[in-house]
């Protein structure tokens, strides 16, 4: 199933994500991540990641 979502709480459950960027748009339209969430969180090049990463940080401590 292929998913396409912005919401970070849909995202942080996922099995594979597929980071598309740099930028939105027309910006776009390139892979600049791919892997679980928890490789993604930790790619600063990724915006995905950097939003991410404090989410999956938080989950951590809970």
């Amino acid at each position: 199933v292929v998913v396409i979502e912005h919401n970070l709480d849909v995202i942080k459950t996922a099995d594979w994500v597929i980071d598309l960027g740099p930028e939105g748009g027309s910006g776009g339209g390139q892979i600049i991540a791919e892997g679980t969430p928890e490789d993604v969180a930790q790619l600063a090049h990724s915006h995905t990641g950097r939003f991410l990463k404090p989410l999956l940080e938080r989950k951590k401590g809970a």
